[in-house]
């Protein structure tokens, strides 16, 4: 197995009652996941980052690098146009962010050399930074095949890919047509399949709600101990089973005092047999590992 495999915890964005985000909360959610596993994607989709003011998300850029450093956040500056993503990009840069990523443009169609323009005015916005472009066809409506990928990441200096949706189940033909690159998959329902495949590692939505089971079964994978990691993805597959929208996340997050479950999205909230179901995991969880 790969022992430099890692997590990245696709954090949640937490908001008050009133739908203003928390940044008491927000911050002392970073600090507890980061404590945990290898490191925060802010502003993802997770994030619901539609949904956010550009200062919004320069706050929570902030709040992450303050609690994990600069080495353990990707800050997500993804944007429909290039402006509005290189300004982001650079506006996070010179907060100190050197780990960026930046969704593929959506809503109208973009044909590779766009791509490759798009990504290369983000890129130059923030030259000293590592640049990921975020591949999720299924929200974006724009499907990048592996080798489009590795023409517009040579072409425009990309360090790799998070990879969402159908995106995820090609990673092993991303990783083969850009060796080198650091592919990171967001389908994190089986971390040994994405080790295999030659995958850098997760970004994981659910880990923001359950990161001890990512951090204790990447360990145990890392470590190539098999009884452990085969126990630990018994129980991930169960929390696997309760679904991964925002909702309940953000619903399990509110069993553990770690945050509310205001949103500012349509967030598939869970209905009162499925909210049973998060309690009963996240209880078996807290008594394993607290």
């Amino acid at each position: 197995m790969n022992a430099a495999f890692v997590v990245f915890s696709a954090v949640p964005t937490l908001f008050s009652s009133d739908g203003e985000v928390d940044l008491d909360a927000n911050r002392a959610l970073y600090k507890h996941v980061a404590g945990l596993v290898d490191g925060l994607f802010v502003a993802g989709t997770t994030g619901e980052f539609p949904a956010l003011d550009d200062s919004e998300r320069l706050s929570l850029f902030e709040l992450a690098l303050a609690e994990a450093g600069p080495d353990r956040v990707i800050a997500h500056v993804g944007a429909p146009d290039a402006r509005h993503s290189a300004r982001l990009a650079a506006a996070a840069a010179a907060l100190g962010a050197t780990r960026l990523a930046a969704i593929t443009p959506y809503y109208l169609p973009a044909r590779p050399d766009e791509l490759t323009a798009h990504y290369g005015q983000v890129r130059d916005a923030a030259s000293g930074a590592e640049l990921y472009a975020y591949i999720f066809p299924e929200r974006t409506g724009l499907r990048v095949p592996p080798p489009v990928f590795a023409a517009v990441a040579e072409a425009s200096g990309l360090a790799g890919a998070k990879l969402s949706g159908s995106a995820a189940t090609e990673l092993a033909g991303y990783v083969a047509t850009a060796p080198g690159l650091r592919m990171f998959s967001g389908d994190d329902a089986n971390p040994a399949a994405t080790m295999r495949a030659g995958g850098t590692g997760l970004i994981s939505g659910r880990s923001g709600a359950h990161p001890e089971i990512y951090a204790a079964l990447a360990g145990a994978l890392r470590a190539g101990q098999e009884d452990a990691a085969s126990r630990h993805q018994l129980a991930l597959d169960r929390i696997v089973a309760l679904g991964a929208s925002i909702g309940r996340l953000k619903y399990a997050l509110a069993l553990r005092g770690l945050g509310g479950v205001t949103a500012r999205m349509t967030v598939d909230p869970p209905d009162a047999e499925l909210s049973a179901a998060i309690a009963a995991e996240v209880a078996a969880l807290l008594s394993v590992f607290l």
